[in-house]
């Protein structure tokens, strides 16, 4: 398991696991409950590439970042981690 402190936005740090390339166990601690848990299923399965090209840049509001564009700062720095 994986765990990424974000920076800028309402969750304090998301969890989540990768298998074969795929994400699994996708949670977001804090944040709108809705769209965290929405966002999580939906991410069930999904390649990390895939993951990366639809997040990256996604903002929330005026802030610069969102939650799933934190999601895929945490894809890529694990990404260069395994590397």
């Amino acid at each position: 398991m994986y765990v990424y402190k974000t920076a800028g936005v309402c969750a304090k740090e998301i969890s989540f696991s990768v298998e074969n390339n795929m994400l699994k166990e996708v949670k977001f601690h804090g944040g709108c409950p809705g769209n965290t848990l929405g966002l999580s299923i939906l991410l069930e399965g999904m390649s990390v590439d895939e993951a990366i090209q639809k997040l990256t840049g996604i903002r929330c509001g005026n802030k610069s970042t969102s939650c799933p564009d934190q999601l895929s700062k945490a894809l890529m720095s694990l990404k260069k981690e395994i590397a």
